[in-house]
């Protein structure tokens, strides 16, 4: 007598089940026997309570974490104000380098040569360049405050980044959207404004996402030129205390913020790789 079908499906679906949570129940014990394993070579060191008391002293790093976590509100403030001002920036030069036909050719090329400049000259090195020779120019009207051109070193560098990301997006959007809205009589600019770009900036969220945690990260950098920010408070504490425990406080607080983006970055990629089979299987 032939077996059902909806058992033996059931039977193979449930086997899966079962290897799958085995597979999972392996790899989650190796992990802990090799954390385990790292943590004590670490300990069992011969340096290792010198490095604990340099890095892991607890008093320190209670004495030390309030005037770190009040500069750290410096580096979210540089992250908010450049992370709003690189959104437009950057989809804007994304827009012009899409622009089709040679009479825009000149304005492409101008957006081809931004992104190559601000991607190929180290972070640090344009801040460096801006906090510290656009003050020395002595233009009346220009700030001088290192901390306006540290933000504006950040913009500049990661607009370059992100409106490549942003022009992947564009390009993703199939031609014949653009097609459809011509047909319909739109201007090339208002099916790029109206019809391409709300899908690209929909797709490129997750990657824009990953770009914005190394933004708050490089928000660092704008010590280098003077503003007391986190890890430039933590270098003030390590000096007074001859201990590097601040350091240590100082990756804290980066973390508490840059972890949480990072989880939504990979629930907001789950959740589009699920739309999309869903789409296929409907098709």
């Amino acid at each position: 007598m032939p077996e059902p079908v909806g058992d033996r499906h059931s039977r193979i679906l449930g086997g899966d089940r079962e290897e799958g949570a085995r597979n999972v129940a392996i790899a989650l014990a190796s992990t802990v026997v090799f954390i385990a394993l790292i943590v004590v070579l670490v300990v069992t060191s011969k340096g290792w309570d010198e490095v604990r008391r340099a890095f892991f002293d607890r008093d320190v790093f209670d004495a030390s974490f309030p005037d770190i976590a009040h500069a750290f509100l410096l580096n979210v403030r540089i992250f908010l104000i450049a992370e709003v001002v690189i959104v437009v920036a950057a989809l804007a030069i994304a827009a012009l380098r899409s622009l089709p036909g040679p009479v825009f050719f000149p304005i492409r090329t101008l957006a081809i040569i931004y992104t190559d400049l601000f991607r190929g000259v180290p972070t640090v090195l344009v801040i460096y360049i801006l906090g510290f020779g656009a003050p020395a120019l002595d233009i009346p009207g220009v700030p001088r405050s290192p901390l306006f051109w540290g933000i504006v070193a950040l913009v500049l560098v990661y607009s370059a980044y992100v409106s490549e990301v942003y022009r992947a997006g564009i390009e993703s959007v199939h031609p014949s959207q653009d097609a459809a809205a011509r047909s319909l009589g739109l201007t090339a600019g208002q099916s790029l404004q109206s019809v391409i770009l709300p899908q690209a900036v929909r797709r490129v969220i997750p990657p824009l996402l990953n770009d914005f945690i190394g933004l708050q990260k490089d928000t660092a950098l704008v010590a280098l030129i003077g503003p007391v920010e986190a890890f430039r408070q933590s270098q003030i504490e390590v000096a007074g205390s001859f201990n590097y425990t601040p350091y240590l406080a100082t990756a804290f607080l980066f973390l508490v913020l840059t972890i949480p983006m990072a989880r939504l970055t990979d629930w907001l990629i789950a959740r589009d790789r699920r739309r999309l089979l869903a789409g296929g299987g409907a098709r």
